[in-house]
């Protein structure tokens, strides 16, 4: 992942040296380092329950195979009015709103007030 060779190692000592200064650096360095185990082990723990989940997911198919039971049904299909009309497209009501506003063009912008006497 990261390649930190020896002069980047030193480096980043003498920075950490400079700004923490002697006496808070190796609390410092301590801390990170608890960090950074706790982090492997959240880590490895993540990935020993996926697989676990994965494996017994994959008990539980054999042993419907076995049985000679089919794949459960899929889910149901829920009709979402608001989802459904928002991927098919615009609905019925904003077109009308667009088609009516067609006709009657907004008028242009100006950046500066109009001069009196001017619409």
């Amino acid at each position: 992942m990261f390649e930190v060779g020896f002069w980047e190692l030193v480096l980043l000592f003498v920075l950490g040296l400079v700004v923490l200064g002697p006496e808070k650096l190796p609390r410092v360095a301590n801390q990170l380092g608890r960090y950074a185990g706790q982090a492997r082990r959240m880590a490895s723990t993540l990935t020993t329950q996926i697989r676990s989940e994965f494996e017994a997911e994959e008990q539980r198919i054999l042993n419907r195979e076995a049985r000679g039971q089919a794949a459960p049904p899929p889910p149901p299909q829920y009709s979402r009015p608001g989802v459904d009309e928002l991927r098919t497209g615009a609905t019925d009501d904003q077109r009308s709103h667009a088609d009516a506003g067609a006709d009657d063009p907004a008028p242009p912008f100006r950046a500066d007030p109009p001069a009196p006497g001017q619409p």
